[in-house]
């Protein structure tokens, strides 16, 4: 159950973060690019497949030009 759990709330969150860049028409590799991050590693967080780090949340907030508990938000 808390697997699950767990599971859902990283579909959530890549999904939130796929939305924020789409609205900003940034590609999965721009927005890498701005990050300092792999393109496939921002593809995993998008599929949820990833457990991000506080680290890698914040550099995606600042590049997406959000504060990051909108990267939580609906």
């Amino acid at each position: 159950m808390v697997i699950r759990y767990e599971k859902q709330m990283q579909k959530h969150f890549g999904e939130r973060v796929r939305e924020l860049r789409k609205s900003k028409n940034l590609s999965q590799e721009s927005l890498a690019l701005v990050c300092g991050l792999d393109r496939t590693y921002i593809g995993g967080v998008e599929r949820g497949e990833r457990n991000i780090s506080l680290l890698n949340i914040h550099k995606i907030a600042i590049a997406l030009n959000v504060h990051p508990k909108e990267l939580f938000n609906d």
